[in-house]
């Protein structure tokens, strides 16, 4: 608990720091950031989320065949759809945000490869 109430200040600094930068998540020099959905959101959320991106954004790559086919799950589609879209609307936090069913991740969560 000692250890939770110390990084207090840190965790609020760095979400002012965000605020007031205007929701751009700006990272190190070749660091990236992903959106991915949370592990908890219901089927027919993470449905919602996939045609939403979908319908903004080229999903081809989480069809039979394409490189993020694999693991056919619906949380992974809808992970792949929904970093796409965060991606292509220039990585602000406001469009990983899926209704809070979404987290930004600085670790790259998919197991597909893109050329």
């Amino acid at each position: 608990m000692a250890h939770l109430v110390s990084s207090l200040p840190t965790l609020c600094t760095l979400l002012l720091l965000c605020f007031i930068s205007g929701g751009t998540l700006n990272l190190v020099d070749g660091q990236g950031a992903w959106c991915i959905a949370k592990p908890s959101t219901p089927d027919d959320t993470l449905t919602e989320n996939l045609d939403y991106a979908c319908a903004n954004i080229d999903c081809s790559i989480t069809k039979e065949g394409g490189p993020c086919f694999e693991p056919q799950t619906l949380i992974n589609h809808a992970s792949v759809a929904m970093n796409l879209y965060y991606q292509s609307q220039g990585r602000h936090t406001w469009n990983c945000d899926f209704k809070t069913t979404a987290v930004i991740s600085v670790t790259d969560p998919n197991n597909c490869i893109l050329e």
